[in-house]
């Protein structure tokens, strides 16, 4: 099922798209309503700035609810069953050098945020670690040349 189609996703990743779809369903949706019934009570469309921008919200929500609804239902769950073996949804620690160690949780690339040490099973560290133990030592290929990390440990 792995395809260019397919997002990879940690379960926590899934909930969180689900509870945003919920949310734009069940309340944004119905705020733009109320937006647009009110833009249309103030009468002449044709040149109602407020009934053009409930419009543009509308279609922005509903753009989102189905990009949201594709990535759910063209979703792989990646549940980390061996927690010894880097993956999707492992927490690892990594050390460049002697003293110098980061510590990063490993998730699809629709989760990533490197700002709060979540990275990409793309990424180059992803990539390189997924598949190894803890002790191991790595070699990553990035832009900027390859260079070796130990993988100090795996949760």
């Amino acid at each position: 099922m792995n395809n260019e189609n397919t997002v990879v996703l940690t379960p926590e990743g899934y909930l969180a798209l689900e509870q945003e779809l919920n949310d734009l369903k069940l309340n944004k949706r119905v705020e733009v309503i109320n937006a647009l019934k009110y833009a249309r009570s103030l009468g002449d469309l044709s040149e109602n700035a407020d009934y053009d921008a409930a419009r543009n919200e509308q279609a922005q929500l509903e753009g989102r609810i189905k990009e949201l609804e594709y990535k759910l239902e063209h979703c792989q769950i990646i549940d980390n069953k061996d927690k010894n073996i880097a993956n999707v949804g492992s927490t690892i620690v990594i050390e460049y050098e002697p003293g110098d160690e980061e510590e990063y949780k490993i998730v699809g690339s629709l989760e990533a945020d490197p700002f709060n040490n979540k990275i990409s099973n793309e990424s180059p560290i992803g990539k390189a670690v997924i598949g190894h133990k803890a002790g191991e030592i790595i070699s990553v290929e990035s832009p900027n040349g390859a260079y070796d990390v130990t993988l100090k440990s795996v949760n």
